[in-house]
């Protein structure tokens, strides 16, 4: 019996570059990725689009799309365009052609499943709300900040992050997905504009929790100026825990390691620094499962290696469940055959061999895979504008 990484399901929420790339890099490995996106940006062409239209920020969707995309690369340099004159300058053209194909199909949810048909998705995309939602943050002096880029601006610590309008409930695709689901990812991305939020859709912890399976934290490489200044590690699971219970997550992936120190430098006057993983020693988190390596390798920001991440979560979580899949299968086969076997009537029960053999896509004919140029810019954290 052969048991594929294929065979199981991963759901990935967040938004933002980080999310893209880590879809970029999980699809040399699995094709049964649901990826699902934040929707709430409210800048850029997304912000214009949400505003002038009425409209879910398409810009997160799009670039996750595009990750998971098998098409000619053409085609994913032409949805990734943005105008630089006229009245459609800061417009990306992937944004535009969301826009036009939710007037057509009639609704939003319903233009991303044709989306994902059109640009054959590896896996699937599904936007985190169907209608437009905003971001509030709670400030320690009583304060709030509304949508994402007021949030950033307002450079106050966050207590507390909430949707609105509220409650934003799961649709039932997300619902199926989560109930299936064999791993769960979040991150990496800003910590209360795309990881927190997808965490605040009703029902989705406790679904997690009933499921079982393993709820994995991508941790930042950088601290955000705005929005997670001076936080280590620890303080990033402390805000998570704070909105859904202290029970999670099962594991956290951590970058290690020294980062070039241009690319250092280039931070600091952004007034960011690399996260410092600290939860080694700490009793509060002793139930976490901490992995930690160093996931960059080259390039003009500190960000995940695509390449890098997926390897490490094929190797962690994929590859070791495929094989506990394929052990508890050939347990019930080989049950079963002894059972047949102990009704035959001529004295004597064939043999019977059962094979597992574990697969993972892209890996298993030895053939090195492709790397992917990363395009990624600004050491700043990019919403999909």
């Amino acid at each position: 019996m052969t048991i594929s990484v294929d065979d199981l399901r991963v759901v990935a929420f967040g938004g933002g570059t980080g999310m893209a790339a880590l879809l970029a890099g999980l699809k040399n490995h699995t094709r049964n990725i649901t990826a699902v996106v934040t929707v709430s940006d409210n800048g850029g062409s997304s912000g214009m689009l949400r505003h002038d239209y009425d409209m879910v920020a398409p810009g997160d969707l799009r670039n996750c799309l595009i990750a998971l995309a098998d098409v000619d690369p053409l085609m994913a340099k032409v949805f990734q365009y943005r105008f630089e004159e006229g009245d459609l300058k800061g417009h990306c053209f992937g944004n535009l052609f969301i826009t036009v194909l939710t007037r057509v199909v009639g609704d939003f949810e319903g233009s991303i499943r044709v989306l994902n048909r059109l640009l054959q998705v590896k896996g699937r995309v599904i936007p985190a709300a169907g209608a437009k939602v905003s971001l509030v943050a709670h400030h320690p002096d009583g304060s709030k900040s509304t949508g994402e880029v007021q949030i950033t601006r307002s450079k106050k610590r966050i207590d507390r992050i909430e949707l609105r309008p509220a409650p934003v409930l799961m649709s039932d695709e997300i619902r199926d997905a989560v109930r299936e689901a064999d791993l769960f990812l979040f991150g990496p991305g800003s910590l209360f504009t795309s990881v927190i939020p997808n965490l605040l859709l009703g029902g989705l912890p406790q679904q997690m929790k009933k499921n079982g399976s393993p709820r994995v934290y991508i941790g930042n490489i950088m601290t955000q100026p705005g929005e997670t200044d001076g936080f280590r590690l620890s303080d990033h699971i402390r805000a998570m825990q704070s909105h859904v219970g202290t029970d999670f997550p099962d594991c956290v992936i951590a970058q290690s390691g020294d980062l070039p120190e241009d690319i250092l430098a280039k931070y600091r006057a952004e007034n960011a620094v690399p996260v410092a993983e600290d939860l080694e020693g700490h009793q509060e988190f002793r139930g976490i499962r901490i992995i930690s390596r160093n996931f960059f390798r080259s390039g003009k920001v500190a960000r995940h290696d695509p390449e890098l991440l997926a390897e490490a979560i094929n190797a962690e979580f994929l590859l070791p469940r495929a094989r506990q899949a394929a052990i508890q299968r050939d347990g019930v086969t080989a049950a079963g055959a002894a059972r047949v076997g102990t009704r035959d009537t001529a004295g004597t029960t064939g043999a019977t061999t059962v094979t597992s053999t574990v697969t993972s896509t892209g890996a298993s004919t030895g053939k090195p895979k492709a790397r992917r140029a990363s395009t990624l810019e600004d050491p700043k954290h990019i919403h999909g504008s």
